[in-house]
């Protein structure tokens, strides 16, 4: 093999994804290896930051595709509007994510005989209904 590229086999054990996910990222355009030693795909030792790139952008919440838009053959080009939507939407989801969990150590907590008795866990059903309908209708609006 090649000293100046890796295996995919080497590429998943160096970037923990493994290498059914490295052949559908290739279908998707995210990656290419750079040749092939009979039916082994040969990478460069840089696809690992490519890998890493697209691992973040993943973790933040970024879809593939999104994640396709900003790659380019030689590294990447991020939108910094883009970023700044998205950091908003993480806003967001994280005060979501805090009232929710507020709301279950109360429910866990809580005095009433019965949840149905609190008036602080039915505050909770009738904002989660109604943020629910929030949702559906914004969807009947696209």
């Amino acid at each position: 093999m090649s000293e100046e590229f890796i295996s995919i086999g080497e590429v998943a054990k160096r970037s923990g994804i493994a290498a059914s996910a490295l052949r559908y990222y290739e279908e998707k355009g995210l990656i290419a290896h750079a040749s092939r030693q009979g039916q082994t795909r040969l990478y460069p030792p840089s696809i690992t930051e490519r890998l890493a790139l697209i691992t973040l952008g993943q973790h933040a919440g970024f879809s593939l595709d999104e994640i396709a838009e900003v790659l380019t053959n030689d590294g990447y080009e991020l939108d910094r509007q883009q970023l700044s939507n998205k950091a908003e939407e993480i806003d967001k989801q994280i005060q979501r994510l805090s009232l929710m969990r507020d709301g279950l150590l109360h429910a866990a907590n809580c005095n009433a005989p019965t949840h149905a008795e609190c008036p602080k866990f039915q505050r909770i059903l009738r904002f989660t209904q109604q943020q629910k309908v929030k949702e559906t209708e914004k969807q009947l609006d696209k």
